[in-house]
């Protein structure tokens, strides 16, 4: 799918057991009509044992695939033509989709403004705020900044996890472009309390 692209694609797949399915891959936040796909038994094995020797593409898709994550996440997580990727591994039975999966909510609103960030951040605890930092780098970036957000999970203080708050804000402009790092830092950065 081409990244900033409007329309979204429909994708006739057959999961191992049932019916076809379609799997839908949305291209923005607002077609919320994503479902949420799964590994299975097959799936965890693999990752464990490597048995059936997938293709670096597909074995590193199919270890971002945790049954929370729509489609819409992980066609940003997953770099080369998302759509190919988890059609292949749904049809090879290392995926299925989450049965009665429920349009995911639309995600809370994020201050825009620097202005307005400070003061929302103020009111969030550390823990919470770190936590929050940890999960927006991992969804922006996936296993790439593995490292770094065990790093940011063992920050005790806020003097410890702002230097690893503009490390992350590098490795996501470098992944995700310079607006993406920018709205990451508005939201997590320097001047909040801790």
């Amino acid at each position: 799918m081409p990244r900033g692209g409007t329309r979204a694609t429909l994708l006739p797949l057959s999961p191992p057991t049932g019916p076809p399915q379609r799997l839908r891959l949305p291209s923005d936040r607002h077609d919320r009509m994503a479902i949420v796909l799964r590994k299975t038994a097959k799936g965890l094995s693999e990752i464990e044992t490597r048995t059936h020797r997938l293709a670096p593409r597909l074995r590193s898709a199919l270890i971002v695939i945790d049954g929370r994550r729509d489609t819409l996440a992980l066609a940003r997580l997953i770099l080369q033509d998302a759509e190919a990727t988890l059609r292949a591994l749904l049809d090879q039975g290392f995926i299925e989709i989450v049965p009665g999966t429920a349009p995911a909510p639309a995600p809370a609103a994020l201050p825009t403004t620097s202005a307005a960030a400070p003061a929302a951040r103020a009111t969030v605890p550390f823990e919470q705020r770190r936590r929050e930092a940890v999960r927006a780098l991992t969804d922006l970036v996936g296993p790439i900044g593995e490292a770094l957000s065990l790093k940011m999970g063992r920050a005790k203080r806020t003097e410890e996890l702002q230097p690893l708050v503009e490390l992350a804000q590098q490795v996501i402009a470098n992944t995700r472009g310079r607006q993406a790092a920018h709205d990451y830092g508005v939201r997590f950065g320097a001047d909040a309390d801790g």
